[in-house]
């Protein structure tokens, strides 16, 4: 089982920020990190999950109505560690450039399903090829739930890495078809195929789990039931509990 930092390591630190992703890339053998792509009102490519700052942030709003200097200027609190601030792709791609180099892989989610983000994929691609080497390029993933995005991806970036999101495996595998997508994105609760259906593809279980500021419960997945069920990889928020020691 392969296991991901999802949104970072987002139980104990807030989710999609740098220290959360510091934390991941601390982790020993972490198979790689997801992240969820926005888009600011002047164009520029920013990780945040929610569409709306509200939960994550003291601002109030859609992402897409703030510049980019206005979104910086919001704060993401971290208890007694210091706020935090929204990251761009270009800043996690400088962050994440050793790592990635390295073998690590990032899973790049672009929020496309509630606001179409006209241009999103073409920026992604071409930042893409402004700031990664091949090596690095080659562990980058794009998912979505929307298969058209990952379509227009498919066609800007042939030999990129697509994974296609939705709750049901049944209804990724419908989707991946359309798309040109190569993994599976369900939800953990939703493999309604037999694990004999999914031979020879990727399966990335999502989890919902808990975020920061909850505390975590001290509880565990099953992780060989998971594989049992097909599932390949997962991406939790607390990756540092399953895969253990720190690489220091």
């Amino acid at each position: 089982m392969k296991i991901w930092a999802h949104r970072g390591c987002s139980q104990r630190y807030p989710e999609n920020t740098q220290i959360a992703f510091e934390k991941a890339m601390e982790i020993k053998n972490l198979e790689g990190i997801e992240l969820d792509v926005q888009m600011s009102r002047d164009g520029e490519l920013v990780v945040i999950h929610d569409e709306r700052v509200d939960r994550t942030t003291e601002g109030i709003g859609y992402v897409k109505d703030y510049t980019l200097s206005e979104l910086k200027r919001l704060h993401i609190y971290a208890d007694e560690g210091p706020s935090q601030s929204i990251l761009t792709m270009s800043e996690v791609f400088d962050l994440m450039e050793k790592r990635l180099k390295a073998g690590m892989k990032l899973n790049i989610e672009l929020k496309t399903s509630v606001i179409s983000y006209p241009g999103m994929e073409e920026k992604l691609v071409n930042l893409v090829h402004k700031k990664c080497t091949s090596k690095m390029a080659a562990n980058i993933i794009y998912s979505s739930f929307y298969a058209l995005s990952l379509e227009k991806i498919r066609r800007l970036e042939p030999e990129a890495e697509i994974g296609i999101l939705d709750e049901k495996v049944s209804d990724c595998l419908f989707k991946l078809k359309g798309c040109g997508a190569d993994a599976l994105h369900p939800f953990w609760r939703g493999m309604d195929l037999p694990k004999e259906r999914l031979e020879g593809y990727t399966v990335r279980g999502w989890f919902l789990g808990h975020l920061y500021p909850e505390k975590p419960t001290g509880t565990k997945l099953d992780l060989e039931e998971l594989e049992r069920q097909g599932i390949t990889d997962v991406f939790l928020n607390e990756p540092e509990v399953y895969v253990g020691s720190y690489n220091r």
